[in-house]
């Protein structure tokens, strides 16, 4: 993650400028999922990933039938199972930062809507 943010704060300073900010959401998401992906093929074995799940918050059941699933890793990685127990915050708690709030440190003022005032004041 350490790298990753490294790389992620690189790139935006190069695009420094630019607006870009729906992209950096589809590139967030994308790259949410890539690290949920990392962490349950990390888990190599199934009662390995039952036991993370349970530590996660999910219930017995659910996280037997979840840790034996022939699904693939990145169908899993965007599954409601792992989408709601690996949330954004608990990323930000092992010190992933997301491209959009890197953005907005760097730009702030591409961020906020225009000032709008009127030429003369309307009596």
């Amino acid at each position: 993650i350490r790298k990753i943010n490294e790389i992620q704060r690189g790139w935006l300073n190069y695009f420094r400028g630019t607006s870009i900010q729906g992209k950096l959401r589809d590139i967030d998401g994308w790259l949410r999922n890539r690290l949920r992906y990392c962490i349950w093929t990390d888990w190599k074995k199934p009662e390995r990933k039952r036991k993370n799940l349970m530590r996660l918050g999910i219930d017995k059941d659910h996280a037997y039938a979840w840790s034996r699933t022939r699904k693939g890793g990145w169908r899993i990685a965007q599954s409601p199972i792992l989408t709601t127990t690996i949330t954004l915050l608990r990323l930000k708690k092992k010190g992933y930062q997301s491209m959009l709030e890197i953005y907005m440190e760097l730009n702030p003022s591409l961020c906020e809507p225009p000032y709008t005032r009127p030429v003369r004041t309307v009596v």
